[in-house]
């Protein structure tokens, strides 16, 4: 996964990228990274300093959060989004509803964490943390 330089196509939002495609678009400023794992995920696990907290759902009972939409609609026009979840798949949900709404949204591959090993545990497979990209932990 690490050398892919170009979104790739997906249905019903603008596709995926990986972890470090999204930091290039995020520090040159034409895209903002949207983290939409539950606030106490964020507050736990770590966070990438400057992405805009937006849970998609929310803990307990991951409950989908009513205020996701008005969230999307706050952010800047004419940048993208790009959305980031534990391991990729909240993000997928979320990237096709900030579509629905008018953005252009993008799934960032691999997540926070990266997808689980043999043994059940993440952060060993992939994931913004293990590519050495930029967060931190309260």
């Amino acid at each position: 996964m690490s050398d892919l330089t170009d979104p790739r196509p997906a249905e019903g939002y603008a596709g995926d990228i990986s972890p470090q495609l999204a930091h290039a678009w995020a520090e040159s400023g034409e895209a903002l990274i949207v983290d939409v794992r539950s606030d106490a995920e964020r507050e736990w696990v770590g966070f990438v300093p400057g992405a805009v907290a937006l849970a998609w759902k929310q803990w307990p009972g991951m409950a989908m959060n009513p205020g996701f939409d008005e969230g999307v609609r706050a952010q800047p026009t004419g940048k993208k989004l790009l959305m980031l979840c534990r391991s990729g798949v909240r993000s997928i949900a979320a990237a096709k509803r900030a579509t629905e709404l008018g953005a252009s949204a993008y799934n960032i591959l691999e997540g926070f964490e990266g997808d689980a090993d043999s043994d059940g545990h993440r952060m060993t497979r992939g994931g913004w943390q293990l590519r050495g990209l930029p967060w931190r932990q309260n």
